[in-house]
């Protein structure tokens, strides 16, 4: 976290002419929440990174897309367009995630030192509307999107395992094809079929327009994006927001556009290892929650635990035909693409529940009920299955920021196609060195 800081800080001085850092606000631990701006045009760009603890990269994406704003003059004066990037909206869920930050990159080593808070603390969301917003970090973007009123916003987002997608909540006519291209020049499999976007609508091939918000209940809110955001707040000003996934670990399946001889078959397993997994993890969450104690961090650590053991039960019925019944969603048709989406997002489930209690139980510092062993079974047999059954593979870090710019200037293109200069900056200047905060790969 400190390092993005300190090359934001960097680039300024470079070039105080054209480049600014100011701070914008204050996260919930005192952490400063700094604003990156290229340019001085009349037309507002916002690009959020952090906008979850576990998703780092957008930190590297917003450095390079400042490089580039101040390399290519097309991109600021050019387009008459002020380039504001927000360093990290999450900064203290980030640090929990230092621990894995500078590697090894393996699956087992991520899940294990994972952190995502609790549905009610991450901050784009807005279930009680933006009038009752309460994180400071909630507070300082909707300040953003109201003084900027920006024509484009930017949430740059990963996905752990699976491939990379991109959500509008309106058409850019054109990104599709961008994002097909750049995707395959730099080996980054799309996902044709995200358990996000189960019952969204399809733009284009890993593109998806957002619903409007609608009442629900937390499982819904979770999975449907049924609730209020940030992402919908600045649309009054004209703003389209592009929510930009970019993969850590790639899996060729979820752009396999087959269909499976039985997928009744494929969601019935899916289905009951969900439901199968949870159950074991919240027996082991019963057996230990009694010694963990209520402090802070304890409470933090569990929020996550109960809205994923919450959620995924209800994802195992929902998916399940032998379950669901005439008042449940019709599931879209399901191709390879779909099946695959559906069983990463079942096991990503379980791993991350299993590495919050992992910690707990490790940050208690006893493990009286001997849970850790199983902990540890559990995470190794999972990831495995990741890794040998799903064919997940690492995509160095180089490559996921480069996608994420790439898409962000595109976007930045199609948004703004009024303007008289048209940027060709997604196509040109990226090397396989990053500057990023987990660049020691």
């Amino acid at each position: 976290m400190d390092e993005l800081g300190v090359r934001a800080a960097a680039l300024v001085a470079r070039s105080p002419d054209s480049a600014r850092l100011r701070r914008v606000g204050t996260s919930r631990a005192g952490t400063p929440l700094l604003l990156l701006t290229v340019g001085h045009g009349s037309r507002q760009v916002l690009v959020v990174a952090g906008p979850h603890a576990n998703e780092p990269v957008g930190g590297a994406t917003v450095l390079r897309l400042a490089e580039r704003a101040l390399a290519d003059p097309r991109l600021t004066e050019g387009a008459d367009a002020t380039w504001n990037l927000l360093l990290c909206l999450d900064p203290d869920g980030s640090r929990r995630n230092e621990g894995w930050l500078r590697g090894p990159y393996t699956l087992g080593h991520y899940f294990r030192n994972f952190f995502r808070p609790g549905f009610l603390e991450q901050p784009e969301w807005l279930p009680e509307g933006a009038d009752a917003a309460v994180l400071p970090e909630t507070r300082v973007l909707l300040g953003l999107q109201d003084e900027l009123r920006p024509f484009l916003q930017c949430s740059l987002h990963g996905v752990d395992v699976g491939g990379a997608f991109v959500e509008l909540t309106r058409d850019l006519p054109g990104l599709a094809q961008r994002v097909a291209h750049s995707a395959a020049r730099l080996g980054i499999p799309r996902e044709l079929g995200p358990y996000d976007t189960l019952y969204w609508p399809k733009l284009g091939p890993a593109v998806y327009r957002v619903p409007p918000p609608r009442a629900g209940d937390l499982a819904a809110a979770i999975t449907e994006a049924a609730v209020d955001s940030t992402w919908f707040h600045p649309q009054p000003y004209g703003t389209v927001t592009a929510i930009v996934e970019a993969p850590m670990w790639g899996v060729g399946a979820v752009e396999d556009p087959a269909r499976p001889a039985d997928p009744d078959a494929v969601l019935r397993s899916v289905s009951r290892t969900l439901r199968h997994d949870t159950g074991v993890l919240a027996d082991i969450l019963a057996r230990v929650r009694p010694g963990l104690g209520s402090s802070p961090d304890v409470t933090r650590l569990l929020a996550p635990v109960d809205d994923y053991l919450l959620v995924g039960p209800g994802l195992a019925d929902s998916w399940d035909p032998d379950v669901r019944d005439a008042g449940t969603r019709a599931l879209p048709p399901l191709d390879t693409a779909r099946l695959t989406a559906l069983r990463l997002a079942g096991r990503r489930v379980a791993l991350r529940t299993a590495g919050l209690l992992h910690q707990l139980v490790t940050g208690s510092g006893h493990d009286p009920c001997d849970v850790l062993p199983e902990l540890d079974r559990l995470i190794d047999a999972w990831c495995a299955d990741y890794r040998d059954g799903c064919g997940a593979r690492w995509i160095p870090v180089a490559r996921q920021v480069e996608y994420q710019a790439r898409v962000v200037l595109a976007a930045f293109e199609l948004a703004g196609r009024g303007a008289s200069t048209r940027s060709r900056s997604s196509d040109s200047g990226w090397t396989a060195q990053a500057t990023v905060p987990i660049h020691q790969e």
